[in-house]
C-alpha cells in the first residue's frame, strides 16, 4: 500500500525535531513539513486550512469546537506549554506592585483571545480575584501595527476591548506610558531593551510564584496542541494514533538527550541541573502527553474559556481530541 502524503507544520523544538530528522517517522505516511512560527502556522491553519497535521492554539481549537465548526481534530500531544506569572509586564511608574494594582489600568494584548492571555486573566482572577471587567484591554500588535482577532468574538458588554490606533505598537504605548502594561505570550521589545520604566509585574522573583502555582495547583498550563484535518481523519481513520505516536516518541529522545550530561543537547551549562530540579518538582514526566495526565489543566482551562465568554458552552477535555489517540493499544 502506497504511503499517505501529508503536510505537517509545527514549531522549532527539542521535542519536533525527531519528527523531522525521520526518527520518530508518522506510520503510513510520507511527510513534507515545515517549520513556522506558531503565529503564522494559526494564522494559515484556522483561515485557510493550509495544513493537514499542523500545530494549533488551544484557545482557537476550543473556541471552534464549541462553535461545531472545527476543521481539525486534535491528538493529546501538548507541544508549548509555559507558566503565564512570566507575560505580565508593566510600568513600574504607575503604582503597579501586586495583580490587584492592575485594576483601572490600561493593558495591552496582542488578541484577547490567545490561549496565554486565557490563563493570565483566568489565574489574575482564580489567584488575586482581579476580574476580567475590572481592567481595560486595548488590542493591536506587539511590535507591528494592525493586529486583530484571529478569530471573530462575542464578549460580554461588561469587557472594554478597543483597538489602539493602526499606526501605533504595544511595544511602543507601552514604553511611551500611553499603556500601564501588557500581557502576552511574547515579551515586548521595549521591554528586551531595557526600556525605563517597564518591567515584570512579578518581578525577578516570576519563577518563585510560578513554582509555587505548580505547587498548589499542579497545573503547567498547556498552550498548543497538534490538530489533524478532520476531513482527512474521515478518510484515513488509522491517521490520528499514527501522528500521536510520531510525537510521543519524538517528545521521549527528546528528554532522554536532556539526562546526558556528557553532551549537552541544549546550550546552556547547567541544563541538566535545570531538568534535574523540574523533575524534583514535577515528577520524572513534567512535560506530560495524553488526556488522563492533563485532565484537571485542559478543565481549568475549559472554565477560564468559558467564564471569560469566548465559548458560549463549557466544552467537556474529550471533545477536543480524536477519541482513538485517546485509546492506545498496550502490550
Amino acid at each position: 500500500m502506497s504511503k499517505l502524503t501529508i503536510s505537517l507544520s509545527v514549531g522549532n523544538y527539542d521535542r519536533t525535531a525527531a519528527i523531522f530528522d525521520g526518527r520518530a517517522p508518522i506510520e503510513g505516511c510520507e511527510v513534507r513539513a515545515v517549520h513556522l512560527e506558531p503565529e503564522e502556522a494559526f494564522h494559515r491553519a484556522f483561515r485557510y486550512e493550509e495544513f493537514d497535521v499542523t500545530e494549533i492554539s488551544m484557545s482557537s481549537h476550543m473556541m471552534t469546537t464549541a462553535r461545531g465548526d472545527a476543521k481539525y481534530i486534535a491528538v493529546p500531544a501538548f507541544l508549548s506549554r509555559v507558566f503565564r506569572q512570566s507575560g505580565i509586564y508593566v510600568r513600574t511608574d504607575r503604582g503597579i506592585n501586586t495583580p490587584a494594582d492592575l485594576r483601572g489600568k490600561k493593558i495591552g494584548v496582542p488578541e484577547y483571545q490567545i490561549t496565554a492571555n486565557v490563563w493570565i486573566r483566568g489565574i489574575l482572577q482564580d489567584e488575586f480575584d482581579v476580574k476580567p471587567s475590572e481592567i481595560l484591554w486595548r488590542r493591536g500588535g506587539v511590535e507591528e501595527p494592525g493586529r486583530g482577532e484571529r478569530a471573530p468574538m462575542e464578549l460580554d458588554p461588561s469587557i472594554d476591548l478597543q483597538q489602539i490606533p493602526d499606526d501605533k505598537t504595544l511595544s511602543g504605548m507601552l514604553e511611551s506610558g500611553e499603556l500601564d502594561g501588557y500581557i502576552g505570550a511574547r515579551a515586548p521589545s521595549c521591554f528586551l531593551r531595557g526600556a525605563p520604566n517597564v518591567g515584570r509585574l512579578f518581578g525577578d522573583n516570576y519563577i518563585e510564584a510560578e513554582q509555587d502555582y505548580f505547587r498548589r495547583t499542579g497545573i503547567f498550563p498547556i498552550m498548543h496542541t497538534v490538530g489533524i484535518r478532520k476531513s482527512l481523519v474521515e478518510q484515513n481513520p488509522w491517521l490520528p494514533v499514527s501522528v500521536y505516536k510520531a510525537f510521543l516518541k519524538a517528545k521521549m529522545l527528546a528528554v532522554k538527550e536532556l539526562d546526558e550530561i556528557c553532551h549537552l543537547a541544549v546550550t546552556l551549562p547547567w541544563m541538566v541541573h535545570h531538568h534535574n530540579e523540574a523533575k524534583a518538582l514535577m515528577g520524572a514526566d513534567y512535560w506530560p502527553y495524553g488526556l488522563d495526565a492533563n485532565l484537571h489543566t485542559i478543565e481549568t482551562f475549559a472554565r477560564y474559556h468559558h467564564e471569560q465568554g469566548l465559548s458560549k458552552r463549557r466544552v467537556s477535555p474529550a471533545e477536543l481530541f480524536a477519541p482513538s489517540s485517546l485509546d492506545l493499544s498496550k502490550i
